[in-house]
């Protein structure tokens, strides 16, 4: 398998002179185009700073990130949001969604964003959300769907731009266990039958044992243990 991500000596420091806090200290990795990867540990153990690193939603002190063969820190700001919107898609615990527009103008924000037309935009955006099981909901209004509905609304977001690495920041923890089910599902399942690169930060031991590998995270250090 190729690699789609390369960390190597990638250290993120907050704060000046006394006040400093190492975030994350001398990380290397290497994830492979659709690889499913956990990333565990505590509350402040530096995963989440990781995985925003990993994402370019922000920039290490030193160290670098290759994303597709490219070196993260040769890239410009509009390369960065353009790599962002064409090849990352985004499942986080907190929903994002405009509450008062309908489900279908959510989900085709990043192709809005694009520059895509309105008819492929519509096209697009509908497929997405019969490949999660929510076509019919599509001219509903956000704010009037279910938690799990949402979550999978943001999964369908994600997906419209075909992305090649999906992150997904505790995409379960705001939901209960038979709905946080059906959500592993659709993840696992676009990991395997799409092929796109699997990262999930989170807690949850059961979530993070379906991947193919774990990452654990402690002071800002990766820890042995790898699965």
């Amino acid at each position: 398998m190729d690699s789609v991500i390369g960390v190597n000596n990638l250290n993120k420091i907050y704060g000046k002179s006394d006040s400093t806090f190492a975030a994350l200290k001398n990380i290397n990795l290497d994830i492979k185009q659709g690889e499913s990867v956990a990333i565990v540990g505590k509350s402040g153990s530096g995963k989440s700073t990781l995985m925003h690193l990993l994402a370019l939603l922000d920039s290490p002190t030193d160290g670098d990130i290759v994303i597709n063969g490219k070196l993260s820190s040769k890239l410009t700001r509009r390369d960065k949001d353009l790599l962002r919107n064409k090849q990352f898609g985004f499942v986080f615990q907190q929903f994002f969604l405009n509450a008062n527009n309908t489900v279908l103008d959510n989900v085709i924000l990043p192709l809005k964003i694009a520059g895509i037309g309105r008819r492929e935009r519509n096209m697009r955006g509908l497929q997405a959300l019969k490949d999660v099981e929510l076509g019919d909901k599509a001219g509903n209004k956000a704010n009037n769907l279910s938690g799990g509905e949402k979550q999978r609304v943001v999964i369908a977001r994600a997906l419209i731009n075909n992305p090649s690495i999906i992150f997904a920041d505790e995409p379960t923890g705001n939901l209960d266990s038979v709905t946080g089910e059906k959500i592993e599902e659709i993840l696992f399942s676009l990991n395997k039958n799409k092929n796109i690169t699997l990262i999930i930060v989170t807690h949850d031991h059961e979530l993070a044992g379906r991947c193919g590998r774990q990452i654990r995270m402690k002071d800002g250090m990766m820890i042995g243990g790898e699965k």
